[in-house]
């Protein structure tokens, strides 16, 4: 059995969608803080179990019977250790086998601010002793797409991260790692750095827009506080533009540029291209 944690996000919807190709419906538990949200799951035949990350004693129930758990980063970042704790406690009172966590890129020498809860995390696990295997995800492409009708807008891809290279990929590839992970043998203590096959600075990430849609759009690089003040005026929520802003500038020191396709190796194919995710939004 594999519980599969924030099951209703877009990662996770993903990740049980992968997991449907290799194992029976009924071997997969989605555990979901809505179990309303679940109802596509539980059509499918997914089992939906009610966990949320806030209610520590919700997990053992929800946990019952796993072999393996992923667990998926929460998105309340400030709260996340804690809220992590409270699955990892719970794998190991109930004897999970496997505990898949998605981590970052680099998450023990990254200069990413969120990349300390994540660094919290992978420590409370190996405190805990419960075997683990860690998916350290690089970017996500859709992280940089969402603001394409923006671009097209404005003329212009705003950031702060210089000529820095993003190796990112989409989160259908993340995905897949994880059901590979998942459902592949002798997963206890290995460390994924997953990764794009490619990278590219946000000047050519723009330059690729104009070419798709044939319209001038270029990069304006600006200081991180000018660019989170941009985000905030787009109407982005204080905590994801101090994210995406933050995260810009790790990106001017390489923090998300990784060349050792470890993802690609894992799924069994090159990634999505950056090209191919501003196709899809476009």
């Amino acid at each position: 059995m594999i519980v599969i944690t924030g099951a209703t996000g877009q990662l996770g919807h993903l990740v049980i969608a992968a997991l449907l190709k290799k194992v029976p419906a009924s071997s997969i538990v989605a555990a979901v803080r809505n179990v309303d949200k679940a109802a596509d799951l539980a059509a499918l035949g997914v089992q939906v179990r009610y966990a949320d990350y806030d209610k520590p004693d919700s997990w053992d129930s929800a946990l019952q019977g796993a072999d393996k758990v992923l667990l998926i980063s929460s998105s309340e970042i400030g709260k996340r250790a804690k809220q992590h704790q409270a699955v990892i406690d719970a794998a190991k009172r109930t004897g999970v086998k496997l505990l898949a966590y998605t981590s970052v890129l680099h998450a023990d020498t990254s200069v990413l601010g969120l990349a300390a809860e994540h660094g919290e995390t992978e420590a409370a696990i190996k405190a805990a002793g419960v075997p683990v295997v860690l998916l350290r995800n690089g970017w996500y492409s859709e992280n940089y797409a969402m603001g394409i009708p923006s671009a097209l807008q404005l003329g212009s891809v705003f950031g702060c991260a210089g000529n820095g290279k993003v190796s990112s990929a989409a989160r259908v590839d993340y995905a897949e790692a994880a059901a590979v992970a998942l459902t592949s043998e002798e997963q206890a203590g290995k460390v994924y750095e997953l990764a794009g096959d490619s990278a590219y600075t946000l000047s050519e990430f723009a330059a690729e827009i104009a070419k798709q849609s044939g319209k001038d759009i270029h990069y304006v690089n600006l200081p991180e506080a000018e660019y989170k003040q941009t985000l905030l005026g787009a109407g982005l929520p204080e905590p994801l533009a101090e994210l995406l802003a933050n995260s810009d500038t790790g990106v001017s020191k390489g923090a998300l540029f990784d060349d050792g396709r470890q993802l690609s190796k894992l799924i069994g194919r090159p990634t999505t291209a950056m090209a191919e995710t501003v196709k899809a939004a476009l």
